[in-house]
């Protein structure tokens, strides 16, 4: 998908469009890895023999910590999926061939992610999610696309204009 994302925004900046990526691709292995740790939870619970070692009290108590783990690893996560939008908010609404709105919003959704990694850093109780308000464009973008697409004449003229 990003690669797509790419290819149709990089006649507006190509370095804007290189930075989405790199974003974009530094989030997800970290979310990937995140993911271990709800496996290992899973493990601990296996009742596996080489696990005998621990007594049931210590499995129980290293279960909450490995999906705490997880918890952490997608916060951090986080950043970089905050962080792409922007990029991506900023060539769709240069572009010319998709709506300005959908760019607005985009950006709009990266600082609704960046908030909510403060907030969780520094008032892990608060409970409030703002990225589930501001990321309307996330879910606006793709299905413009889908539906409606782009101005092909001018994505046409944008990719000419940077050739």
């Amino acid at each position: 998908m990003v690669l797509v994302l790419y290819k149709l925004l990089k006649p507006v900046n190509k370095n804007h469009a290189v930075l989405m990526v790199i974003f974009y691709l530094v989030g997800v292995p970290i979310a990937m890895l995140s993911e271990l740790n709800q496996f290992a939870a899973l493990l601990l619970l296996s009742g596996a023999d080489y696990l005998t070692v621990f007594t049931a009290d210590q499995l129980q108590a290293l279960v909450p910590l490995f999906l705490e783990l997880r918890e952490a690893g997608l916060v951090i996560a986080q950043i970089f999926w905050g962080l792409w939008l922007f990029p991506m908010g900023y060539l769709v609404f240069k572009s010319g061939y998709i709506p300005r709105i959908l760019g607005v919003l985009l950006m709009i959704g990266c600082f609704g992610y960046l908030i909510d990694f403060v907030t969780i850093v520094l008032f892990p109780n608060f409970g409030v999610i703002i990225s589930g308000f501001t990321g309307i464009g996330e879910f606006l973008l793709p299905l413009w696309l889908l539906i409606k697409g782009v101005n092909v004449e001018q994505w046409e003229k944008r990719a000419l204009e940077s050739a």
